[in-house]
Parts: structure tokens; sequence; C-alpha cells
């Protein structure tokens, strides 16, 4: 990894400009990243961005996410390559939005705010980034269209069509005029 802190105490920024970073994870924090997200290959991985104060209190990181990631095709297992460039936003402030119950909680109009912490972790937020931006189900471009059918053992499954709402109607308005 970069020699570059990747822990960031509040208490200790320049509180009047804004404290840059920029980390690219090499050796085996790049190797213990590609395990976690179970890829066959992540390289260059870089997080550069900036924490600006805003206001008394309140703390703004914005940061660009770059990443090459190869993983196996769904449904040929093929490798797939996917370039990632992601913009990455957070406002950390000492009011977040109140939680009235917690049984029932509604997602803010702002994702990007959150409690003020001590101290910023640039490798989760770097992490968290990556982990929503790499395909959930990567396709090779040449890969054929995959069709599932999954029914109980002795019953007919379900099609596409059987799904549509009006896929029959026409047989019906037919058997009606015949009648």
């Amino acid at each position: 990894m970069t020699s570059a802190p990747t822990r960031l105490r509040l208490a200790d920024l320049a509180s009047r400009k804004p404290t840059r970073f920029n980390i690219a994870p090499t050796g085996a924090a790049l190797a213990a990243l590609q395990e976690m997200f179970e890829v066959d290959d992540l390289r260059k991985l870089r997080f550069e961005g900036h924490i600006s104060p805003q206001g008394k209190r309140n703390w703004f990181l914005s940061a660009h996410l770059g990443a090459t990631v190869v993983q196996p095709c769904v449904s040929t297992f093929a490798p797939v390559t996917t370039r990632i460039e992601e913009e990455v936003e957070r406002l950390y402030t000492d009011t977040p939005p109140e939680v009235e119950d917690a049984s029932e909680i509604e997602m803010p109009e702002d994702d990007r705010i959150e409690a003020l912490p001590e101290e910023i972790d640039l490798m989760a937020i770097l992490s968290e980034a990556l982990a929503l931006a790499i395909p959930a189900f990567p396709r090779a471009e040449d890969a054929p269209a995959v069709e599932i059918s999954v029914t109980e053992p002795g019953k007919e499954a379900m099609t596409d069509d059987d799904a549509k709402p009006f896929a029959g109607l026409a047989d019906l308005l037919k058997k009606s005029d015949e009648t």
C-alpha cells in the first residue's frame, strides 16, 4: 500500500484548507481486496481526492475511485474485464438526520450524509465504493442468453409468456366468439 495514511483524525486536519489523499493499494492490501470481492484480478486501483472543512464542524469528502476488475462471466465463465470510474462524496455532519423509530428507517434524500466520526477510514470508504461499483452479474459480450426454469418435480415450469397478464387473452376472445 502507498505510504499515505488511510485513517485521518479530523481533529488533526487543517481547518481552513482541504487535506488531499491518494491511495493506491498494492501487494497484500490489493490481494486482500481481491479476495474480499471474489474477483479474478484487481488492478490499477486508485482512490484520490480531498477532505475539506465545511463550516465549523462539518467535513466534505470528494474523491474519485478508479479500478480495473476481472471477473468470470455468469453464463460462460469467460473472463470479463470492467473499468470502474466512480465519483465518491460524503458529508460528515454533527447534526445527521434524526431517526424517530428505529424499526422503520427511511433512506434520507441525500445519501451522502453521515454522522461526524472522530476519524475517517479511507480504506473503508474505498471498499464500500468498490463493492457498489463491481458488476454483480458480469456478462461477456458474446455470451448467449440464459433461460432458467425452476419448478416443483412433476409440474411444468412457468415461462415468460405465462407471466404476461394478457398472454392468453386472444385465446379467450376466440373461444367467446365461437359460442
